[in-house]
């Protein structure tokens, strides 16, 4: 089984690329040993005491290594560990576990207002058509959090969470893309 690495935009975090689906749908973000323990790979990735965030995607894993690691030294461990699961047909997630549906917690800060639902679906429509995939190719995910007077929120995930980046990629990217197809759009902010 041959595992492809990708560098990301995010210099702490690599892409790794099994060659085959990882996850069904959605998407899964590990930022903690803890969070991970309902997970037998991100709870071996976070094991090696370098990790600092495991993501899953489609069909890959971003790994973050904590800083300071140097990832030549990290790279052979990682890839190791993902052969090993992967070679296995290991499950991604424990038995008995929800670990696998990725949904992003309520924050009552950010309802939408039911006014806003047309100018709301529209944001939806072009992150999901535009943004995600252009993102997932960087070793991340980005959702959306809320619409509020102009300003849309938005979750940067994976490689993208962290990224030095990731503010120019919000404000040169995806705010102009926004503004340009919804007029409505002013501002948009990472949470």
């Amino acid at each position: 089984m041959l595992i492809e690495t990708e560098l990301t935009p995010n210099p702490a975090t690599l892409k790794f690329l099994p060659g085959r689906t990882v996850m069904d749908t959605g998407t899964r973000d590990f930022a903690t040993p803890e969070e991970a323990e309902v997970s037998p790979l991100a709870d071996a990735l976070f094991a090696l005491g370098d990790v600092t965030g495991v993501f899953f995607g489609r069909d890959f894993i971003s790994v973050t290594a904590a800083p300071g690691v140097d990832w030549p030294n990290l790279k052979p461990d990682v890839l190791g560990i993902l052969l090993d699961h992967f070679s296995a047909n290991m499950p991604l997630f424990r038995q008995g576990s929800a670990a696998g549906f990725s949904v992003p917690p309520a924050d009552s800060d950010f309802e939408d207002d039911p006014e806003d639902a047309d100018i709301v679906a529209q944001i939806k429509e072009l992150i999901e058509t535009r943004v995600r995939p252009a993102v997932a190719n960087d070793g991340g995910d980005i959702v959306y959090r809320g619409f509020d007077k102009g300003k849309v929120f938005l979750q940067m995930q994976g490689a993208c969470a962290g990224c030095p980046s990731s503010t120019a990629t919000l404000k040169n990217g995806i705010e102009q893309l926004l503004k340009h197809y919804v007029p409505e759009v002013t501002e948009v902010r990472a949470v």
